[in-house]
């Protein structure tokens, strides 16, 4: 890493961590009660520049490697300790990219600066009721009729799902496929008559507003089409490694939340005479917790930069990078579920009260590991592309 790019780390990493500190730590328990987080703040977020990290200049964003864009998520999490706020806040990181590489550059404009700016909210639909990491089994359809497509089908554990302005929607164009063939990708005003929301309730991510939809004979332009008709499965796989590179970096931070709280109330509690860091038990507990965030930090960085040297050569999917990032996510959300879990047993009964950062993300760790993909299809498919 040159100087350059270490120095612009560290004063975006800086940025964000005042905005987590200031706008979403103090707030966070009162949003969870609350069921949601208030829309200014994706303004405020906007009006900063951090919804458009990573987006084209020319759309109001400012292009950044995974390099750059790593410790934005780390920080993220780690110091606004809300796995709600980051989900929804940033849901546009998995429903642009694919408007980005695949949308006409008139929706471009049309669609892509007002998220940015935090005006309009964009969200991903793929997995639906009756199933989840098998899309190609996906039955929500969309026929054409003249310069529209007719959509009709649902969708489930849409993040952003209640109130985004935009669905990048995964569709199934060629009626007589039952496969990854027949499969589109549609981008759906959230507006367009006979879109319905059915708010769903959670585990964890109590202030994410996570929806079921309904789509009863919705017609969206021809031109909303993302892509060509057929070609939706691939442009969800490629989704799916950004997203899957995100969701590591953002355990990594949460991991290092529960560690921060654990060892300030080790330092502070005291039992038997002495605080909980001066017995051996705990230190070692500490140590554990360390460890496996250490390793985890040193494999993003790794994927990080091996990502961007094979973007550079236009082999952004190579198979052995999309193994690294499955084995990455499963490790990554693991190394997240031991220091919550550790965070809690060290915090002890006030581990278990509502309120404490280590007890709302033990609460979210389960859907770390499932989200974008749960382990045992993280596993597989890691296998697959080693060619095993």
């Amino acid at each position: 890493m040159n100087d350059d790019l270490r120095e612009t780390r560290e004063a975006l990493a800086d940025a964000i961590t005042r905005f987590a500190r200031s706008e979403i730590a103090p707030n966070a328990t009162a949003w969870d009660e609350a069921g949601e987080f208030p829309r200014q703040l994706y303004r405020r977020a906007g009006e900063l520049g951090f919804l458009g990290i990573g987006y084209p200049e020319e759309l109001g964003g400012t292009p950044a490697s995974l390099a750059l864009k790593l410790p934005v998520w780390v920080a993220l999490a780690r110091h606004g300790a809300s796995g709600g706020v980051l989900a929804s806040l940033f849901s546009h990181n998995i429903g642009l990219p694919p408007v980005i590489a695949h949308g006409s550059p008139a929706l471009q404009r049309e669609v892509v600066p007002a998220v940015l700016r935090g005006e309009k909210i964009s969200a991903l639909a793929i997995t639906e009721p009756g199933g989840g990491s098998d899309v190609a089994q996906l039955r929500t359809t969309a026929r054409r009729d003249g310069d529209h497509y007719v959509v009709d089908g649902e969708k489930t554990f849409i993040t952003s799902g209640m109130r985004a302005d935009w669905f990048t929607v995964a569709v199934r164009t060629d009626l007589s496929s039952k496969g990854a063939g027949g499969i589109s990708m549609l981008l759906v005003p959230g507006d367009a008559p006979g879109v319905r929301r059915t708010k769903l309730a959670k585990m964890g991510w109590h202030c994410s507003d996570t929806a079921q939809l309904h789509f009863d004979g919705v017609r969206v332009p021809a031109h909303h089409l993302l892509g060509s008709e057929g070609a939706g499965f691939r442009i969800i796989m490629g989704n799916f490694n950004g997203e899957r590179f995100g969701l590591a970096a953002a355990a990594l931070g949460f991991a290092q939340a529960c560690l921060d709280e654990a060892l300030a109330w080790a330092r502070q509690r005291k039992t038997f005479g002495a605080a909980l860091v001066e017995h051996q038990v705990l230190r070692h507990k500490l140590v554990d917790m360390q460890m496996r965030i250490s390793s985890t930090e040193a494999w993003l960085e790794q994927v990080a930069a091996q990502g961007d040297a094979l973007a550079a050569q236009g082999r952004a999917d190579a198979p052995e990078w999309v193994a690294q990032v499955c084995l990455l996510k499963n490790h990554a959300t693991q190394t997240m579920q031991f220091c919550a879990d550790a965070a809690v047993q060290i915090l002890g009964g006030m581990g278990y009260m509502r309120g404490t950062v280590s007890e709302r993300i033990y609460r979210e760790v389960k859907v770390m590991m499932i989200g974008g993909g749960a382990e045992e299809i993280m596993k597989e498919l890691a296998a697959r592309q080693l060619g095993w």
